[in-house]
């Protein structure tokens, strides 16, 4: 990857999108055709709220890739049933999405990933939903569709904070090599979890909070053991998130 392009991709994922614009738009002098590069742009004047030059930048996409997957979730995202404008589109401001607080922040990548269809459509930032099955927590994109699964361990531990009160927010930090990460950040914490971390800082602190939890888990391990063959997810797939 040049240097160039990945100082476009950083400056995306922090925010600056006028130096995004302007990076990206030397990438488009050298390579007129690159259409990773007409997608970072398309994105960056989203999230500028510049919604007429956003829609050029992915139809200008479309021209040389009519089934391009970004741009045509994004270009659908910017048009309403009838071809007007939606003037709150959705765009995630990424400035402090990725700031780490230890114990209430992690980066996850996850197990059992869908196909590249799926997998494509995602972008840096993007906001996700953790769905609570059993014992496990998958992961959904905005359109409810399934993205991947955390590991069990974890699954078991966010769940109970679940339960008990605590919310949580997550979104998509990178996807490539049939790999995505995602970063998962505590919101709120319940009274009776005041001294204990989402995600444990210590060995120490991960064996008090599953040691004190064990009891209330050994109803449910029989459940565990037959909850993949019902998900009927297929693996794979990959695509840059910038």
């Amino acid at each position: 990857m040049t240097s160039i392009k990945l100082q476009a991709i950083q400056t995306a994922l922090n925010g600056d999108w006028q130096n995004a614009i302007e990076l990206n738009t030397q990438i488009l002098k050298e390579t007129p055709e690159d259409i990773d590069a007409l997608n970072r742009i398309g994105f960056a004047y989203a999230s500028m709220g510049n919604l007429k030059l956003a829609k050029s930048s992915y139809q200008k996409v479309l021209a040389l890739d009519a089934q391009n997957p970004i741009a045509l979730k994004n270009l659908k995202k910017l048009s309403g049933h009838d071809g007007k404008t939606i003037p709150t589109i959705s765009f995630v401001q990424m400035n402090n999405i990725f700031i780490e607080e230890p114990g209430k922040t992690k980066v996850i990548e996850l197990l059992n990933v869908a196909d590249q269809k799926a997998i494509g459509k995602l972008r840096c930032g993007e906001t996700i939903a953790l769905q609570v099955k059993r014992m496990r927590l998958f992961v959904l994109d905005q359109e409810k569709q399934y993205i991947g699964m955390l590991p069990d361990d974890l699954s078991k531990r966010l769940i109970k904070f679940i339960n008990g009160g605590n919310h949580y927010e997550a979104y998509v930090k990178t996807v490539n090599n049939h790999k995505v990460a995602i970063f998962i950040k505590e919101t709120k914490r319940a009274a009776r979890f005041r001294n204990q971390p989402s995600f444990a800082t210590s060995d120490k602190s991960r064996f008090v909070l599953e040691n004190t939890a064990r009891k209330s888990d050994k109803s449910h391990d029989k459940e565990d053991d037959d909850i993949s063959d019902e998900s009927g997810y297929a693996d794979g797939g990959n695509e840059e998130s910038f």
